[in-house]
């Protein structure tokens, strides 16, 4: 099951009379649908060669912002990056949530999502919807969500694809896919390794994983699917410059599995679902006197395990409904052990490291075109959670079409995100009696399609309260979000060889938060003729708060990429990416700074 079912659309710059399935989990010509809807297709993905899918997705989705601090490898604890914000709301605090075909992925204590696992690997797709999800995926989706759509094949045959590469600081990217379809029976297998020393010395990065999905058609409106994906990390913590950290490792393993039955209808189509997403921590926090390492190893084991329906029908003309539930059952534990005889030590946590929650949740989504230019849609979600009680969640929004090839929308939707076992029984600031938080997003957005140029702009302000912050040592709901801006993107493909693209962001936060800018711009161009091709993408950040309060810091800087390919012979082709060209100096995290000018260059091959 995708975020939505099956997206037909292979990008945002949709062509009247394609569709993408959003909102309601039906394929829905996206002139009708209220929600700001970004898609990156596969092409776009591996356009730059990136491991990972977070660097483009950055540069396609404005207002939306992704933590670095190094070539490769974001980590996890102290010092990590990976913090993926949207519009001020950040995905560190567990505000913004990470799909897998529909499935939340984050780690269950401390309800962020781990960067590192998200591979392009087993992207066919990523559909990011910017404003709150809550009413389709309830908690941690009150800033958007991010949704990977897994890869699979739609015709009978068999597509293999290999990539080797290597570049600055001793990098090594390597990746290799196979995938079949034959009759009702598809499938498809990948495996990636991938390394770097990284600009600083203490900071080196090895990652390894794999993924399989197997599916059948069970009958002609009836399919089948498992799949499962294994990712681990070593990552090396050396500290900010200013305070050197000395034998800080990170050991992490996280996987996901999902089994699934789909049916698809002329009129209705759903979806049973069972997944897991799970992870293994160990850290060693390290110390500041090389003298004197530590003693102990921080460790902790957490899981989510759930099930999902859904069926979505038309009733009759111009009508989609929506009906759903879920539940989730998110356990962990968090424990230290001696270095030395590997024994469990005293932890500084409640209900002996042991935690649990379960949340159960119905919603429905309602869908009509009233008249032929106009179309209305309702939502709302009751989700119940074993600690923090019920939380009722609506939605509404109206769709406008004034021409054939444009439309007005105009949203207003709740986000929430239930407290953390971190945020509740976790170290000394822990409360037990905190309760969710909250956020109101209202939007008014444009979108208008003239031949080869598709172009659209949005304004939106957020107010939320309840927000969970540290006051006195304690977890306590007192903080407070009043946040507005502005989005517009726009791409036009010029001829057959040439397309350009480019979008930008505003952002007013009343109470600033770090790695939130207040302006991003990016610019790309893409370049084919015969065996050539050529990506080029220029980004602008400015004002990107590395520290707030008495201590505030800002950064401003300009990141010029180009990635150069070439196809030797019909199997094999050779390409070449540099990225920060203009050697910029610069800090994403503070204390961390990012390396100058690098390059990657390898070969790919396709049979």
């Amino acid at each position: 099951m995708s975020f939505c079912g099956t997206v037909c659309a292979q990008n945002d710059s949709l062509q009247l009379g394609e569709v993408v399935v959003t909102g309601t989990r039906s394929t829905t010509d996206v002139r009708h649908l209220p929600m700001t809807v970004t898609v990156i297709g596969r092409e776009q993905l591996v356009a730059q060669h990136q491991p990972s899918v977070l660097p483009t997705v950055m540069e396609q989705v404005p207002g939306l912002f992704v933590t670095s601090r190094a070539m490769m490898g974001y980590g996890v604890s102290t010092g990590a990056a990976g913090g993926i914000n949207m519009r001020g709301i950040t995905g560190g605090s567990g505000q913004m949530l990470v799909l897998i075909d529909g499935h939340p992925q984050y780690n269950g204590i401390y309800g962020h999502p781990i960067s590192d696992s998200y591979q392009t690997m087993i992207a066919e797709r990523v559909e990011v919807l910017r404003g709150p999800a809550s009413v389709l995926y309830g908690s941690n989706a009150m800033g958007g969500v991010i949704n990977i759509v897994t890869r699979q094949m739609n015709a009978d045959g068999v597509r293999t694809h290999a990539t080797v590469g290597a570049g600055s600081y001793g990098s090594v990217q390597t990746e290799v896919s196979n995938q079949i379809r034959s009759g009702r029976f598809s499938s498809t297998v990948a495996g990636q390794y991938m390394r770097s020393d990284n600009h600083r010395p203490g900071m080196g990065f090895e990652q390894y994983g794999g993924y399989l999905k197997l599916g059948y058609d069970i009958a002609t409106n009836w399919h089948a699917y498992i799949d499962a994906d294994l990712t681990h990390f070593n990552s090396a913590y050396p500290g900010s410059v200013t305070s050197p950290v000395y034998g800080a490792y990170q050991w992490i393993t996280r996987g996901m599995a999902t089994a699934a039955v789909e049916n698809h209808y002329e009129r209705t189509n759903g979806a049973l679902s069972v997944y897991t997403d799970f992870g293994r921590h160990k850290i060693d926090d390290g110390s500041s006197n090389i003298s004197q390492p530590t003693t102990r190893l921080f460790r902790s084991k957490d899981a989510l395990i759930g099930v999902s329906w859904y069926q979505s029908a038309r009733l009759f003309q111009g009508n989609r409904i929506t009906v759903g539930a879920d539940y989730q059952h998110i356990y962990g534990r968090a424990y230290y052990t001696s270095k030395s005889t590997g024994e469990v030590l005293d932890t500084p946590n409640k209900q002996s490291g042991q935690s649990y929650r379960n949340e159960i949740a119905a919603y429905a989504d309602f869908r009509q075109d009233i008249l032929q230019w106009l179309t209305a849609d309702v939502g709302i979600r009751m989700d119940h959670h074993s600690v923090t009680g019920t939380e009722w969640v609506p939605q509404a929004g109206i769709v406008v079409r004034p021409m054939s090839t444009a439309e007005v929308k105009l949203m207003a939707s709740k986000g929430f995100r239930n407290p953390t076992m971190r945020e509740m029984y976790l170290y000394p600031p822990s409360n037990e009696e905190l309760e969710a938080e909250r956020i109101w997003n209202y939007e008014l957005s444009w979108r208008h399609r003239i031949g080869g140029l598709n172009y659209g702009a949005n304004v939106f302000y957020i107010k939320g309260d309840n927000m969970i912050q540290t006051i006195n040592r304690k977890n306590v709901n007192t903080g407070r979000i009043e946040n507005y801006g502005l989005e517009a993107d726009a791409s036009y493909t010029i001829n057959g060889h040439w397309s350009v693209s480019t979008n930008h962001s505003l952002l007013h936060m009343k109470n600033k938060i770090v790695a939130a800018p207040e302006y991003k711009g990016f610019l790309g161009a893409d370049y084919r003729h015969s065996r050539f091709t050529a990506n080029l993408s220029l980004q602008y950040i400015s004002n990107l708060y590395t520290a707030t309060g008495q201590d505030e810091e800002k950064e401003n800087f300009c990141l010029l990429g180009v990635t150069l390919g070439y196809k030797v012979t019909k199997y094999a082709g050779v390409w070449l990416r540099g990225d920060n060209l203009l050697a910029q100096k610069y800090e994403i995290n503070r204390g961390y700074p990012m390396p100058r000018a690098t390059f990657m260059g390898g070969v790919d091959i396709h049979f």
